[in-house]
């Protein structure tokens, strides 16, 4: 009986916890945060290192944003949405930030590394597009 209570003590805190934690590492995006997505159109030649921009490039950044920083996500191109077009763009990264002022203030003394650190993973000038989350 003891051993019994015992393992479903184990079992229960382990339940919680992994719950607890899967709730953390999931940010909410709502509505009025700053949505900056930094856009790598897809062309004829131009490259892009997934792997890299994933484990090096966008941890940095998301350095450089503090707390400011609610959640960035990164996507992968894989079609376009209309049949037999071209892949608008190869991947898209997106932070979710609090206040546009502190995003420029964090991004502005480090553009230089940032952009130092293209040549490591792409060949392509991005497209970026600060806007509003409205719903």
């Amino acid at each position: 009986m003891k051993c019994k209570l015992i393992v479903t003590f184990v079992l229960l805190t382990t339940c919680f916890s992994a719950f607890s934690q899967e709730k953390h590492n999931t940010a909410v995006v709502e509505k009025g945060l700053i949505k900056v997505s930094v856009m790598y159109p897809y062309a004829e030649g131009k490259t892009f290192n997934m792997e890299y921009y994933e484990t090096k490039h966008m941890p940095m950044v998301a350095g450089f944003l503090g707390s400011n920083l609610v959640k960035y996500t990164i996507e992968k191109g894989l079609a376009s949405g209309i049949p037999n077009q071209p892949l608008p763009f190869m991947a898209i990264g997106i932070f979710y930030v609090k206040s546009i002022s502190d995003y420029q203030a964090a991004i502005g003394p480090n553009r230089d590394a940032i952009r130092a650190d293209f040549p490591n993973y792409t060949n392509i000038n991005p497209i970026i597009l600060v806007s509003e989350v409205v719903k």
